[in-house]
């Protein structure tokens, strides 16, 4: 899968170990991304004799988990929802509780905007019209691959199950739920839908969200004095409340930018898409060229890097996190419609605690 998505900047290094699959277990796990892992490791923290396998189609991280450009912000996509909470917090919490080391920096987000600029905006950006700085909101930064392998790490630690190349062929929704996959067959008396925007069918989201792909680049290392420059100088992610879209942070002393999208009628074009070709080819040497308008001392950057990942867009805009419709023994958890990078951990944690008879799901729909 990740082989056409392009060569993002860093990597996951994590290999589980081995396991063999029991025919019965606590609480099943499909997906090995944030929310996934993060479920698992946190079910095994609070209740250390229940059992948890996690079962990952490709290898961990491999969907949007790892192909984010690491923004991590508060609230969802459509705001604040009822109950949700402080997720940067929370976010910063669960990290911490499962010792992951995340490069996590939360000095805050500009929202940029063309119209009603902030006084002493530090953003002078060209861009159908003039982008500037129209509110300052809480918000930072990650490192995705440092995220991905220390929830790993701290599932295998807890003791979960883990399982790569694992991809499920059946879910039998009887009582309890039963799994077919190549690593053999169990029972759980719980289950967990984290495939954000894969297995729609599985996990009943087909006809209530869309998957797409989003892209990014990553410019050369620029010195300090041209990051002053463009407004960066602050170290704040930003992203546009307008249209046309962008977003972007600093990783290191390059940029990452990203914006556009490529939908598909069926998730499966995701497997298939090939960024050097089509529309997502088109939509690279689009970003590169707006990126080179931006500012004159960007006029010249090189990229070094093009890449990009699912994104999962329900309708409204809202998280989902709810039963499956073919079971109360099992949720659905995802489509952060881009605002997954805290939510999905923060989600992930109060899944597992909802598992526990800890919390109550929220009511979101």
């Amino acid at each position: 899968m990740q082989k056409n998505w392009g060569n993002r900047p860093w990597s996951v290094d994590f290999v589980p170990a081995r396991r063999n699959l029991p025919p019965t277990i606590d609480l099943a796990v499909i997906g090995g991304g944030f929310t996934g892992l993060t479920a698992a490791a946190w079910f095994r923290r609070l209740a250390p004799d229940k059992s948890v396998a996690l079962f990952e189609a490709d290898t961990f991280g491999a969907g949007a988990s790892g192909h984010t450009g690491g923004v991590a912000l508060a609230e969802s996509a459509v705001g604040d929802l009822p109950g949700l909470g402080d997720v940067l917090a929370g976010y910063r919490d669960v990290l911490g509780a499962l010792v992951i080391d995340a490069n996590l920096t939360l000095p805050g987000a500009y929202e940029l905007g063309r119209s009603d600029a902030l006084p002493n905006t530090p953003f002078h950006w060209k861009d159908s019209g003039d982008l500037c700085v129209v509110k300052e909101v809480p918000g930072g930064t990650i490192h995705p691959g440092k995220v991905v392998s220390g929830l790993a790490r701290a599932a295998e630690r807890l003791g979960v199950l883990l399982f790569e190349q694992t991809p499920l062929a059946n879910v039998k929704f009887s009582d309890p739920p039963e799994l077919h996959s190549p690593a053999g067959v169990t029972r759980a008396t719980q289950v967990l839908f984290a495939t954000n925007a894969f297995a729609l069918e599985l996990s009943g989201l087909k006809d209530r969200v869309h998957s797409a792909f989003t892209t990014a680049v990553l410019t050369e290392s620029l010195s300090d004095e041209v990051i002053a420059r463009i407004g960066l100088g602050e170290r704040k992610p930003f992203y546009t409340v307008d249209l046309p879209y962008l977003w972007g942070r600093l990783f290191g002393n390059a940029v990452i930018f990203g914006c556009g999208l490529v939908f598909f009628e069926d998730w499966r074009g995701l497997y298939t898409l090939d960024i050097s070709e089509g529309e997502a080819l088109g939509l690279f040497t689009s970003l590169e060229k707006r990126i080179n308008r931006l500012h004159p001392v960007l006029g010249g950057v090189k990229f070094t890097h093009r890449w990009g990942g699912p994104i999962c867009i329900p309708e409204g805009w809202k998280p989902v996190f709810e039963h499956h419709p073919e079971s109360r023994h099992v949720i659905i958890l995802g489509g952060y419609s881009g605002h997954g990078v805290a939510q999905s951990v923060y989600l992930g944690a109060w899944a597992a605690e909802v598992f526990l008879r800890k919390r109550e799901l929220p009511h979101w729909k």
